[in-house]
């Protein structure tokens, strides 16, 4: 849901704040007063292409920003773009920075620009899968998440047969190759933590001569004649012995007591390791011609012996897959081909949930349409078969909605025969028979009451209040039957402010003197009767601004 939206210096925006409501929020106002500039800086929010055209003439650049609250969070999130007067574009999302299409995925997502030359998501043949998806989900998820599962299944069955094929058939140099690394990491045959717990040995076996002197001058420093243990038992019974005269003597012998046999610990360990070592030259040259051979494949297939046992893997493999390439073949042929069978199954039933649910949904969608005056417009289901090769996580048929213009008349895709009109009521059909599915939130129509009048208008008010019991609508209109039934009502207007003054402060001319300012106000009570009759008759008469009183207090009702 859009809160807020904040720009600056967008072509005739000077300054502009929105705060719509949820429900329904109608944007009124005379011709040329900015509407369609309010709506290029939302386009700008939503990710949409920058263009310098966009920055006002007498500014650097502009600034866009906005506070949204997208899929229940409560804490809402800040965006804002600032385009500069080259066309390059900087955003940031909650203060961090971030890339255009991260905007888009973001914001734009969330918010479907109506507008009469901005459908993209219903003159986009891809989109209308999803949107029928949607709309039967209980029926066609199930299906369609048996399908995807299926689908990558039987990608991942086919690119395993294309690489051992390929492997079946690696050029003699590779498969030689391949056959020499085998052969030389055998023949060293590594083994994991070897190498590790071979610098221990050998950093042992190199210093076995002072190591042993080390422990031998530790072990008669410790218990040797006059070494530290006895002087440490002497010490104790002195002071033991003085105990009785003064007890503090009594816990410090006992302190030495428990420090000499420590020591006893630590002297027996050193005599331990000392008799322990033996120095074995044999030995010694054993594990030196081990650890080159090691650090020689590490060299070559490392730089750890992980990495040479991960080489020699991949190459025991592609000799493996050579030498039994028949064999793996057939039975990596067998699982695809058990794979396609499943997903052939699974791409039948998904036609099939869709084959039933589409007409469902476009008569749903017709008789939204018929609200709308549309002549006996309707919609149709187009559901193609396509050949193996061009099936997508999707589905495997192409899915689109036809347009028929009136009975009698062929269907036809919409973007080659639909007039702008027609597709944004069209698409205002579509979204309130998606209701509370449609993964869009946020609405924003521009130009859907074109070559609107009488029933029809009131029709369209009627079927915009509908839509707006599910998501957040923005009209932009210039039908007093549809600002009516708005919950929030802004007027957007143009005035005159000082421009910025010339070198000296002085204004350039009289003419330059003043620069347009588009501004947004809040219409309520009296203030929005005005702007209704304006809308109804052009002036504020006594009789307009009574029409305007009832259509309000009618609408209200």
């Amino acid at each position: 849901m859009i809160d807020e939206i904040h720009a600056q210096n967008v072509a005739l925006i000077r300054e502009a704040h929105l705060v719509p409501a949820r429900g329904l929020t109608v944007l009124t106002g005379e011709t040329g007063a900015g509407k369609t500039a309010l709506l290029s800086a939302l386009k700008l929010l939503c990710g949409e292409r920058a263009d310098a055209a966009y920055v006002r003439e007498d500014a650097g650049s502009l600034l866009v920003e906005g506070r949204l609250f997208c899929d229940g969070d409560l804490d809402g999130v800040v965006v804002s773009r600032k385009v500069g007067s080259d066309g390059r574009s900087r955003v940031s999302i909650n203060g961090a920075m971030a890339s255009v299409g991260e905007l888009a995925a973001r914001v734009g997502s969330t918010v479907d620009l109506c507008g009469q030359h901005e459908h993209q998501r219903l003159l986009k043949q891809q989109t209308h899968v999803g949107m029928l998806d949607a709309w039967a989900s209980e029926t066609v998820e199930p299906a369609l998440s048996a399908y995807r599962e299926a689908f990558a299944a039987a990608q991942a069955a086919a690119e395993e047969l294309a690489r051992i094929e390929e492997a079946g058939q690696a050029s003699s140099a590779k498969l030689d190759e391949a056959r020499f690394v085998l052969k030389r990491i055998d023949e060293v045959d590594p083994m994991e933590g070897e190498y590790e717990e071979l610098v221990g040995v050998l950093a042992r076996a190199e210093h076995a001569e002072a190591l042993a002197r080390a422990a031998d001058t530790a072990h008669a420093a410790l218990a040797g004649e006059s070494g530290a243990i006895d002087a440490v038992n002497v010490a104790a019974s002195a002071l033991d012995s003085m105990s009785g005269v003064d007890e503090q003597f009594g816990a410090q012998a006992e302190s030495l007591r428990e420090a000499a046999y420590v020591l006893e610990d630590v002297a027996r360990e050193a005599l331990r390791y000392r008799d322990s070592i033996e120095y074995d030259p044999e030995t010694l040259a054993e594990n030196q011609d081990r650890m080159g051979a090691l650090q020689g494949i590490m060299r070559s297939y490392g730089p750890r012996i992980e990495d040479v046992i991960a080489r020699r893997s991949e190459a025991a493999d592609l000799v493996s897959l050579v030498d039994d390439s028949a064999e793996r073949i057939r039975v990596a042929r067998k699982e695809r081909d058990r794979a396609e069978e499943a997903l052939a199954s699974a791409a039948e039933a998904l036609d099939a949930a869709r084959r039933e649910a589409a007409p469902r949904f476009a008569e749903a969608v017709s008789r939204q349409m018929a609200r709308l005056e549309m002549g006996g417009a309707s919609i149709e289901c187009s559901i193609e078969p396509l050949a193996r090769d061009q099936w997508t996580k999707a589905g495997p048929s192409r899915f689109e909605f036809l347009f028929r213009p009136a009975e009698g008349l062929s269907a036809r895709p919409l973007a080659r025969i639909a007039s702008g009109g027609e597709v944004s009521r069209v698409m205002l059909a579509i979204k309130v028979v998606l209701g509370e599915t449609d993964e869009v939130e946020t609405l924003v129509f521009d130009e859907v009451d074109a070559g609107v009048g009488g029933a029809t208008a009131v029709a369209l008010a009627s079927v915009l209040s509908d839509l707006a019991r599910t998501h957040q609508v923005i009209v932009v209109t210039h039908l007093p039957q549809v600002a009516v039934v708005g919950e929030t009502h802004y007027l957007v207007a143009k005035r005159e402010e000082p421009a910025s003054a010339g070198k000296g402060g002085e204004a350039k001319s009289t003419e330059a003197a003043f620069a347009p300012e588009t501004v947004l106000a809040l219409l309520e009570g009296e203030e929005r009767i005005a702007e209704v009759a304006r809308m109804l008759s052009g002036d504020a008469s006594e009789a307009s601004l009574a029409h305007a009183t009832e259509m309000l207090a009618r609408a209200a009702r």
